[in-house]
């Protein structure tokens, strides 16, 4: 029952002013004065615990401003690397940033001539837990397709690790020509496929 209410209710009882001076008295009163205060304090700390989880957590469903240098790490082959580093795959330059929702992912900066400083696998499976959204990696067999009765080798192009439309899950799709790619001396690219043209029915990868 609200204090707007019970004066209300005594007022219309009695019919009369005093009753009502009387019950805004109590409202006012050293009783009331020191419930407001206390409301007043439980509201702060409130404010002040919303305030460190917001900074600590960051708020759900709420856009990032902007990268954090403490933030979660980009993955890269299984390896950590922290908000702003910057490393070199490919002849390319990758930063590791947080986007727009606070999600970890790696920006290509550009071509760059400096040799590779991290691991570069290829696009062996699935990038979940390997690789943050925005690596680049030379395709390999696991990324095989079909187009009619033709077989199409996942090493002739380069895969970029993305997420679906639900931003939860990882995916490889194709970017650009394997070309593109700059193995360092001594790298391998990946080899052909064990797969043929005899396992594509229809479009579909028997």
């Amino acid at each position: 029952m609200s204090l707007g209410r019970i004066g209300h209710r005594s007022d219309a009882r009695v019919g009369g002013p005093h009753m009502k001076e009387a019950v805004m008295s109590g409202i006012n009163g050293p009783v009331s004065r020191r419930l407001r205060a206390g409301i007043r304090t439980a509201l702060c700390a409130l404010a002040a615990l919303a305030a460190v989880t917001t900074t600590g957590l960051g708020a759900t469903g709420v856009p990032a401003a902007h990268a954090d240098a403490t933030g979660m790490p980009c993955l890269w082959a299984g390896n950590n690397y922290r908000q702003g580093q910057v490393v070199y795959a490919g002849g390319f330059a990758f930063s590791c940033h947080m986007d727009a929702f606070g999600v970890p992912r790696w920006n290509k900066d550009g071509g760059s001539g400096h040799h590779s400083t991290v691991s570069n696998p290829g696009a062996v499976g699935n990038p979940a837990g390997s690789f943050s959204p925005g690596a680049w990696q030379p395709g390999t067999s696991y990324n095989d397709y079909c187009v009619g009765d033709q077989l199409i080798e996942g090493r002739t192009d380069i895969y970029a690790a993305v997420t679906d439309n639900s931003g939860l899950f990882l995916y490889w799709r194709s970017v650009g020509p394997i070309s593109w790619w700059n193995f360092d001396a001594g790298a391998r690219p990946p080899s052909a496929s064990w797969r043929s043209s005899s396992l594509c029915r229809d479009g579909e990868l028997t």
